[in-house]
């Protein structure tokens, strides 16, 4: 996530807390008051939502019916506008919405942050996000936990919004570079479309550690349904950035698979709250399909071009997330075809394999946890204590779309407080 436009004098400086950037106050605030522009909607979701809840109830009172969101824009707004307590304050108490792995940084193993550090502490030039700038690793490498640490100590690190202004930089000087591709399906047609149309220099290359959401949502939905001291996950609202590129469609096998709801949902407190309302209307009716409530912004289908230029560039793999190990078929790998831009190849870097992969998280964190919908950030004895956002020790406290973070940062009801009074809930 970006907050800010691109300097002149570019390359630009470490970005600072996104969430103290007046563009995006700006921004929040405003979807603030349009939130209490649309509260007589807010108001009939809830009804809905009450009204589906308790049929459920009396049909099995002792069962919660958890929902996971697999999008960390999705958690910052069920966090932010305290949609949690505000369904608590209207009485649904056998619904629980949970937190799924919706943040690619949080999930990038520390191998290839250190791998990164090392390239950037040997005089390479490292591209990468600005919520990636202070991703810790499990190791130091020369001193180094960070690729901030990395700049510290004189390492070229440059943070940029994009590949593409990583391409714009990179031409500027004949300096070995290395951009670090992190990201879900959103951001993977910026990579394949800037290497097919020949933009990339050759001295700038492209460590591609991009994951796949479908394959860790079946991984997820099959790992707390493993836990026999818990409820399993009853319906999923599905990201709707990753959705504008692999449709709808996608989430068809997860509903069939496990025969739960699934609906692509937007961003807005009241998209939540319909996805909710869909999800737990379908539970009563006894139905599992997946619906499309973001229609401004995702079709069936997705997008057909971008889905062929990802083909065309990279090859499905299975893929190692952070804290958790392997997961089949949720990564991309570049195609022989185009290795000449791979990193990892051009610098010599071995890749990680199921044999060398080892457990990469801090000792107490338990992002993995969180990651998977297992565990609260609250349930975790590092968090806000050992681990705050100025501090962090774990991933899922660092960037934007972590878990830990954003209860960090929104914890507390949000909105909650405000909204139950507007819409007649006490």
């Amino acid at each position: 996530m970006s907050c800010v436009s691109l300097p002149t004098d570019f390359p630009v400086a470490p970005m600072l807390d996104c969430w103290k950037c007046p563009v995006m106050k700006r921004e929040i605030a405003a979807i603030e008051q349009a939130f209490r522009r649309k509260t007589a909607v807010t108001s009939t979701l809830i009804r809905s939502i009450k009204k589906y809840s308790e049929e459920l109830k009396a049909r099995d009172p002792g069962y919660v019916y958890k929902i996971m969101d697999f999008c960390g824009t999705h958690e910052w707004t069920i966090v932010h506008f305290g949609l949690r307590s505000l369904l608590k304050k209207a009485g649904v108490d056998n619904v629980e919405l949970v937190a799924g792995p919706g943040c690619p940084v949080c999930v990038t193993p520390s191998y290839y942050i250190e791998q990164a550090i090392k390239l950037a502490l040997e005089g390479v030039v490292i591209y990468t996000y600005g919520d990636v700038y202070k991703l810790p690793a499990l190791r130091p490498v020369k001193g180094a936990r960070s690729l901030a640490e990395a700049r510290a100590l004189g390492g070229d690190v440059r943070i940029v919004h994009s590949f593409l202004h990583a391409i714009l930089d990179a031409r500027k000087h004949a300096k070995p570079s290395a951009f670090v591709g992190i990201g879900f399906e959103t951001v993977a047609p910026g990579y394949s479309e800037a290497i097919l149309k020949g933009l990339v220099p050759n001295h700038l290359k492209l460590m591609s550690l991009v994951k796949l959401t479908p394959p860790a949502m079946f991984y997820t939905l099959e790992v707390v349904r493993e836990k026999p001291t818990d409820f399993p996950i009853s319906g999923v609202i599905a990201p709707g950035h990753v959705s504008t590129i692999v449709g709808g469609k996608a989430w068809r096998p997860v509903a069939e698979q496990f025969e739960i709801p699934v609906v692509v949902a937007g961003f807005e407190p009241n998209d939540v709250l319909t996805a909710v309302a869909e999800i737990l209307r379908q539970l009563a009716k006894g139905e599992h399909k997946v619906v499309i409530e973001y229609t401004r912004a995702v079709t069936w289908e997705g997008d057909l071009k971008a889905q062929s230029s990802i083909r065309t560039v990279f090859e499905t793999v299975d893929s190692a997330w952070r804290g958790i190990g392997y997961i089949p078929k949720s990564g991309l790998a570049l195609r022989d075809e185009f290795k000449k831009h791979d990193a990892l190849e051009h610098f010599g870097i071995p890749d990680l394999t199921p044999d060398t992969w080892r457990y990469d998280l801090p000792a107490n964190c338990k992002c993995a946890e969180v990651n998977l919908g297992k565990a609260k950030p609250t349930d975790c004895p590092l968090f806000m204590k050992a681990c705050t956002p100025d501090r962090p020790i774990g991933p899922c406290m660092v960037s934007v779309e972590g878990t830990c973070a954003i209860w960090a940062r929104f914890g507390g009801g949000g909105l909650a407080e405000e909204i139950a009074k507007e819409i007649g809930v006490f």
